[in-house]
């Protein structure tokens, strides 16, 4: 099965980012790809809520998401928009949406874990003030992979991807819009273990280099197996990276590291620290 994800350079224009992840789209699917994965916030970056209001509206209406639907009915492939900012009700969501090759919207997630950080770098990002956060983990089946859907910062909470790979995933889709100053910290590890402890594929299409916003993320979009290799990554510039992949080998790897099989209760004990005796 071959899969693909594109490396975006998102602006404040939707109109802008619809073309250009079309344009990519269709260099994938050119390429044999009946799976391609788009970024996190691919039709939107922009800090500022009140720059970024005009051009946020609801899934009917969003341009990527209508160019996307079109083009996966006209190729007959999945494709799978990492995020949009859409308006649901008074509310944003930072959302997924899984599309099948009819151009049907199969799957919708709602990013669960909100990017609420101050950075060593001076950069501080509350996304708690803008989306409304999701509740609901998402599996869904893309052919015979069963890809669970995740967003960016959610590859920080192992649980999520324990629990997806134990409700059945074969594979975890992370698309995302690292910061830089994260990404040369932590990307390559956090991708890596989410797929080695799970015995998983991970697939995770990126954002990258400086925004018109002046933010900068990371880029170095993966396609990871479940022993922990790097199958593709892309380099420093919009692109797409493609892989091939063995569905086989995620039984293989977990009968050899049957963690997800191994698990055992426990409960965790808390000793005290003995008291000190007063000075005499």
């Amino acid at each position: 099965m071959r899969v693909a994800a594109l490396q975006m350079r998102s602006t404040a224009t939707p109109s802008e980012n619809a073309d250009q992840a079309v344009a990519l789209a269709r260099a994938a699917i050119a390429d044999g790809a009946v799976y391609v994965q788009t970024p996190e916030v691919t039709n939107l970056v922009q800090r500022k809520k009140a720059l970024a209001e005009p051009h946020v509206t609801t899934e009917e209406r969003e341009p990527t998401i209508l160019a996307l639907r079109a083009l996966a009915a006209d190729a007959g492939v999945h494709i799978h928009i990492g995020s949009v900012v859409v308006r649901d009700g008074d509310m944003w969501r930072n959302r997924a949406f899984l599309i099948g090759p009819d151009g049907e919207i199969v799957a919708r997630y709602d990013k669960i874990h909100m990017f609420d950080v101050d950075l060593p770098n001076g950069e501080r990002f509350r996304e708690s003030s803008t989306y409304q956060p999701g509740e609901s983990a998402v599996l869904a089946e893309v052919g015979d992979l069963r890809l669970g859907i995740t967003i960016c910062f959610d590859v920080r909470f192992p649980r999520l991807y324990e629990e997806l790979a134990l409700a059945g995933a074969t594979a975890f889709a992370i698309p995302a819009a690292f910061a830089d100053v994260t990404g040369r910290a932590h990307w390559h590890t956090l991708v890596r273990t989410r797929a080695i402890e799970n015995g998983a594929f991970v697939i995770s299409a990126t954002q990258e280099g400086t925004h018109e916003d002046g933010r900068t993320t990371y880029g170095h979009s993966m396609i990871v197996d479940p022993w922990g290799r790097v199958l593709a990554e892309a380099e420093a510039t919009p692109s797409f990276i493609a892989a091939d992949l063995d569905l086989s080998l995620v039984d293989t790897v977990r009968q050899q590291v049957p963690v997800l099989t191994a698990r055992r209760p426990f409960a965790v004990t808390r000793t005290e620290a003995p008291a000190r005796r007063s000075a005499s």
